[in-house]
């Protein structure tokens, strides 16, 4: 399973710069690539917002 960033992202970077496996692309909100992602959670660690949730 997978995380995903959902829409109280505020585009800060700190999951970006945190991710181990660089899947984590920014935009008006940053999104993460499911097929690279280890489901690690150190992207909602990190989180100011809490946007970084784990897949359903």
């Amino acid at each position: 399973m997978a995380y995903v960033i959902n829409d109280s992202c505020i585009a800060c970077g700190a999951c970006q710069a945190e991710c181990p496996v660089g899947c984590i692309s920014d935009g008006d909100i940053y999104t993460i690539d499911d097929s690279q992602c280890i489901d690690c959670g150190s992207c909602a660690a990190v989180c100011p917002v809490g946007a970084p949730n784990p897949e359903d």
